[in-house]
């Protein structure tokens, strides 16, 4: 198990990007949350197998249609064995 905080910047808030995440990382089987953050950026934490953090912090890159991200930070952390992925 693998623990990934992704810090996304741009277009990210009031475009459905924490609903679209919670709704991606669930079907990947990925826990953690999603919250958005004072300056406008949105933080998130995905954890679980490799492969699907993965899959999620490249989404992550993207986000939902209506997005426009404009850069991502990833940090590596100690896994906390999160279970659920929660809209904060």
């Amino acid at each position: 198990m693998i623990r990934r905080r992704v810090l996304i910047s741009g277009r990210v808030q009031g475009v459905a990007y924490r609903d679209t995440c919670q709704r991606m990382a669930t079907e990947h089987g990925v826990a953690g949350w999603v919250r958005n953050l004072g300056d406008g950026r949105v933080e998130a934490v995905f954890e679980g197998a490799e492969e699907q953090v993965d899959r999620m912090v490249e989404w992550a890159r993207h986000g939902p249609r209506l997005a426009a991200v404009k850069e991502i930070a990833v940090q590596t952390e100690p896994a906390e064995g999160l279970t659920g992925f929660l809209v904060r």
